[in-house]
């Protein structure tokens, strides 16, 4: 079922998420697939579950291509439960940035190039990636929304903030 994606100035958003507990469960099965049900629905490259309205530390990602990220490489499809991340390195990458809950809204944001995430699948089976590049942003982005942190937070130039259609006005990236 594909679900209202909240938006910047809902204090949902700005919530710190609970852990989950209980894994393979009916419950957990239906959200997972409402989240990839919705991040497609919206051409997205990941989603939070606070973004509709559930504060628990879940976020899925991952596309083959992806319409608002053309230039990007593909991601795989990931379920990532109870995040950790570990920087690989100190090195920082400024890069373009979107969010489903900031509609029609780009910024720079500085993200660690290089990290590790760990955490659990849906089973409660523990898994972990290093990573780099758009993979790493997508990860730090999404983590980000589980501790109630929203992309424009972490603008550091607002001079490179502002709606997609005026700073891409010959690009058709939807957000």
């Amino acid at each position: 079922m594909i679900r209202p994606i909240l938006r910047m100035g809902d204090p949902r958003l700005l919530e710190v998420s609970r852990p989950v507990e209980r894994f393979d469960t009916p419950e957990l099965e239906e959200l997972l697939t409402d989240m990839f049900d919705t991040m497609r629905a919206a051409d997205g490259a990941g989603l939070a579950a606070p973004q509709i309205g559930v504060q628990l530390r879940v976020v899925i990602f991952g596309f083959e291509d992806n319409q608002r990220y053309p230039d990007a490489p593909p991601i795989p499809p990931t379920v990532l439960i109870n995040p950790t991340i570990e920087p690989l390195g100190e090195i920082l990458e400024d890069g373009w940035e979107g969010c489903l809950s900031v509609p029609g809204l780009r910024g720079v944001v500085p993200r660690l190039l290089r990290l590790r995430y760990s955490g659990f699948d849906a089973k409660g089976q523990t898994f972990a990636r290093e990573v780099d590049g758009f993979h790493a942003r997508v990860v730090q982005h999404e983590c980000d929304h589980l501790d109630g942190i929203l992309y424009p937070m972490r603008v550091v130039d607002f001079t490179r903030f502002g709606y997609t259609d005026v700073l891409f006005p010959n690009e058709m990236r939807g957000d």
